[in-house]
């Protein structure tokens, strides 16, 4: 397997399985995410589009390196608001918006019951946490080893003259 081809499996399997992840944490285990937990994924779904097109793009070895970069430096995003994140559960600085709401149900006519109904979720209080890290810090730990691994790969990757 050449190294432009671990890259772009990387690329595309990192921001999947974490994405996956926390979706299953929301919908499996109901864990409702803040607006910089949706920040997280919007940077991993840009990631998962951009290795698609890698993919998609693999006889073309300089367009699929370059988008492969392009996932990567998503991934890298959504690792850098994690740990960003983690700060603010963790009380080392604070946050950019105090809290969010995600909406649980409720039809579209009962505007008021629908907000009554939705939970409040805090950006700065984790809502899970394993060994004193948060989700927001295992997004960042492994979103920003996937994005060096895939940068890694992509240095070793020889183009044509």
């Amino acid at each position: 397997m050449t190294p432009l081809s671990r890259a772009r499996l990387i690329a595309i399997l990192a921001p999947a399985l974490l994405l996956g992840g926390a979706l299953a944490s929301q919908y499996v285990f109901g864990l409702h995410p803040c607006e910089m937990c949706m920040w997280q994924r919007w940077a991993h779904l840009a990631a998962i589009v951009f290795a698609l097109l890698a993919i998609a793009t693999r006889a073309r070895l300089s367009t699929s390196a370059t988008l492969t970069a392009l996932a990567a430096l998503a991934i890298a995003v959504s690792g850098g608001i994690g740990a960003f994140h983690a700060g603010v559960e963790y009380g080392w600085w604070e946050g950019l918006t105090a809290c969010s709401t995600t909406p649980v149900g409720g039809s579209a006519a009962d505007i008021l019951n629908s907000i009554m109904a939705t939970p409040l979720t805090r950006c700065d209080v984790a809502p899970w946490s394993l060994f004193g890290i948060s989700l927001a810090g295992y997004n960042a730990i492994l979103s920003l080893a996937a994005a060096i691994a895939t940068f890694a790969l992509l240095a070793k990757v020889r183009r044509p003259a």
